[in-house]
């Protein structure tokens, strides 16, 4: 897909990070754009934003949606057709996501399942609704963030991330299955796989919000502004690499460098002793 101009893109997610970035850029190309996200006013403000000074024919619309739940996914599908006079979508951004649920053994079910919920059932209801619209797309694109932690299910140390990295392993095996399923049966779709490391995003006080938890502003702040990759940039690499042709898009030089690290030697993934020292290319 060599250009975005005059095509339709779905984007969850939308309301704030790589979401937000991926709606504003993709309109400034001249795609227009419905995007959704459990936050009305940060879903508005988006569309908002992404409207101003876009090419002529390219509109950018606003949608409340919980992706965890598949009568809201299809009403979300519903909404954007009538409100691009559309019969099919050209692109589809499977990016909502949520934290927390770090412990399966310690925090409660509840807890976990909510991040499970969005984080896999998410991506896999977009898919059930979305796919037949990219299949009458002449060539049509979908793409799903999975994470670092799709292929490295920790945070180090102390820090279990079970629910969200669980999710995320599901995301990856689904999107490399559907290769040879669309190659088969639907050879103009393909599916890209985004990988990001630490991009600074506001999903630590988004996801606390999900949960009906306070947002913890100075650390979300934390986590923002102290990231090495910004949203902006973010959304770049994954809209250039969709561009390419690439199926498989990692994002930010430290999810680099931790793919090649766990790649090389797979038995020392979680000897944090040996795996530091394949991050600092030091010899085993």
């Amino acid at each position: 897909m060599d250009s975005f101009a005059g095509k339709l893109a779905v984007v969850t997610g939308g309301g704030s990070g790589m979401g937000r970035e991926l709606v504003r850029q993709l309109a400034a190309a001249g795609c227009s754009v419905a995007t959704c996200d459990l936050a009305a006013d940060s879903v508005a403000r988006t569309a908002a934003l992404a409207g101003e000074g876009v090419p002529a024919d390219t509109t950018v619309t606003g949608h409340v949606c919980d992706v965890s739940d598949e009568a809201r996914v299809l009403r979300f599908r519903d909404e954007l057709l009538e409100a691009h006079a559309a019969d099919h979508v050209d692109l589809v951004f499977s990016n909502a996501g949520i934290g927390v649920g770090g412990s399966f053994i310690n925090e409660p079910r509840e807890v976990w399942e909510r991040t499970f919920a969005v984080d896999w059932w998410g991506v896999y209801y977009c898919a059930r609704a979305f796919l037949p619209l990219l299949i009458k797309s002449p060539e049509g694109v979908l793409v799903n963030t999975s994470s670092v932690n799709g292929f490295w299910a920790t945070l180090g140390p102390g820090i279990p991330h079970t629910a969200y990295s669980t999710a995320k392993f599901a995301v990856k095996g689904f999107s490399e299955a559907l290769i040879e399923d669309l190659r088969t049966n639907a050879p103009h779709v393909r599916v890209v796989l985004v990988m990001p490391g630490h991009v600074g995003t506001d999903i630590i006080a988004n996801s606390l919000r999900a949960h009906g938890m306070p947002a913890a502003d100075e650390l979300n702040a934390d986590f923002r502004d102290n990231a090495p990759l910004s949203a902006a940039d973010a959304a770049a690499i994954i809209l250039d690499g969709v561009r390419s042709g690439a199926w498989r898009i990692l994002v930010g030089e430290d999810a680099e460098r931790l793919d090649a690290a766990v790649r090389a030697n797979p038995g020392a993934a979680y000897d944090y002793a040996e795996l530091g020292k394949a991050l600092r290319g030091e010899a085993r």
